[in-house]
């Protein structure tokens, strides 16, 4: 006799919630992947570096 796949490790299962827990579990298996969600891709770096900045920058500017 071989082992069963799906074992109960406390408490007594019913058929019925053996079956479907198992069939829960073909579905899952059965699902197609997600598709890969693409990344939007930023033009500018969020952070600067110092070397590539202007030289002056007037002390009373935003920016």
């Amino acid at each position: 006799m071989s082992t069963p796949d799906i074992r109960v490790e406390k408490g007594h299962a019913e058929p019925e919630e053996v079956a479907a827990l198992t069939a829960l579990l073909l579905a899952r298996a059965a699902a197609q992947p997600l598709p890969a969600t693409t990344h939007r891709v930023r033009a500018r770096a969020g952070w600067r570096r110092l070397e590539r900045e202007p030289g002056f920058r007037a002390p009373h500017s935003w920016h």
